[in-house]
């Protein structure tokens, strides 16, 4: 189960970091409003994991345990997310804060934003970089490789999304 909880933490990570630099940067120039997101992942590293109990499953936000679901049976996972402008001004869009996790932003510009990540949990410790990228004012791509230390053994983990955008209201989600 510790493992499991190591790749919670992990993919987490992708979909929910905190930013810790540079509010004068320049933002990534796309539409606000909401948001398909699209993930891939792979890892190597990772030992073999348990399957989650149905009663730990059951105990899940719905959202949450469609992408646990869908992590674990190894397909994309596919999320929403509201993009405002706070949110591209302070380079957070496309991720939720996260309070374990730091991002230190090494570039941005309208179309690119490359920056550098760390995550502390008690499950160990996980570094690695983020590149964000605008194809268009509505559809960008990007990838994250992350290197996590946990219970004495390195995980490599490489996401890849693409996100596209839906329409300027966004709902209910955040």
């Amino acid at each position: 189960m510790q493992t499991k909880c190591i790749l919670v933490l992990i993919i987490s990570c992708f979909c929910s970091l905190t930013l810790s630099a540079a509010d004068k940067l320049t933002p990534l120039n796309v539409k606000e409003g909401l948001w398909e997101i699209t993930v891939t992942h792979s890892m190597t590293g990772m030992p073999a994991m348990p399957a989650i109990p149905p009663d730990v499953l059951a105990k899940l936000p719905p959202e949450q345990r469609a992408r646990m679901e869908a992590m674990m049976k190894g397909g994309p996972i596919v999320q929403k997310e509201c993009i405002t402008k706070e949110k591209l001004e302070k380079h957070s869009a496309f991720n939720v804060n996260r309070p374990e996790c730091t991002r230190t932003v090494v570039s941005s510009t309208g179309s690119k934003l490359e920056m550098k990540i760390h995550c502390e949990g008690k499950q160990g410790a996980s570094d690695g970089t983020l590149v964000v990228e605008a194809v268009g004012s509505d559809t960008t791509k990007g990838t994250m490789h992350l290197v996590t230390s946990a219970s004495g053994a390195n995980m490599n983990i490489d996401m890849a999304f693409s996100s596209k955008y839906l329409g300027p209201d966004c709902g209910d989600v955040k």
